[in-house]
């Protein structure tokens, strides 16, 4: 197995608080309380953890979003983008934020929806995870438990994809099974180009290689939008 890595400058260290024994309810009025400002709360089974968001980690989720907003426009692909909604469920005790978040395979159940229902919607089909100074919680297991089916890891250093397999279990993955014919190596190339070009030449640049490298791939196929899955969250 494989996976892409590129030498990054070390960021300044991000500020994480982790309290333990702390309700449900004392979780969720921190949410409200927290609302709109640049705080990640990560829950686990009663351990809490606060977060504070560097610059790096703000940029790199910015910049990884709009490399898969070109992905999805020049691919034709439909999405609905969640950007970093939270996602909890009291009967697992578990919830996060997602730096970014769509649904790709299930875009057409999420069409035109304006809020999000754990009991009635699928979870994302992808999310973004930049953990540039590493969370003191295991974020992918929450993930897991409340279903997403692809998620991509950067942690400064290396870009790594993950699929949900049976049981509620990540694995490494060469490949994304939503951009599945993307070399994942190449996606890492162009976040460091962030370091020598400006931000807009750097996404005209991914974009023209897109249009050279990738879409001849998909010639003669069929587009269409992904059939949905049916299946919800595990246990569901």
């Amino acid at each position: 197995m494989t996976t892409a890595t590129a030498a990054l400058p070390r960021p300044p260290s991000e500020q994480r608080i982790l309290l333990h024994g702390v309700s449900w309810q004392t979780y969720e009025a921190l949410l409200h309380e927290f609302d709109c400002r640049p705080i990640r709360l990560t829950y686990d089974h009663g351990s809490l953890e606060i977060r504070t968001l560097s610059f790096r980690h703000e940029c790199c989720s910015h910049l990884l979003g709009r490399l898969i907003n070109v992905l999805t426009e020049e691919l034709n692909l439909p999405i609905h983008s969640g950007g970093s909604t939270t996602f909890r469920e009291e009967a697992k005790q578990r919830g996060l934020e997602p730096d970014e978040c769509y649904w790709v395979q299930n875009e057409p159940r999420m069409r035109g929806r304006k809020e999000f229902d754990i009991d009635a919607d699928p979870p994302p089909d992808l999310a973004i995870e930049v953990d540039i100074t590493s969370s003191s919680l295991n974020r992918l297991a929450i993930y897991a438990t409340l279903g997403v089916g692809e998620v991509w890891r950067f942690d400064g250093t290396s870009l790594r994809v993950y699929c949900l397999q049976a049981g509620e279990d990540y694995a490494l993955s060469e490949n994304s099974p939503t951009f599945p014919r993307l070399p994942i190596a190449e996606v890492l190339r162009f976040l460091r180009g962030i370091d020598q070009m400006n931000e807009t030449g750097l996404v005209r640049a991914f974009r023209a290689w897109v249009r050279k490298h990738v879409l001849p791939l998909t010639k003669g196929k069929k587009k269409r939008s992904p059939a949905p899955r049916t299946k919800g969250r595990p246990g569901k």
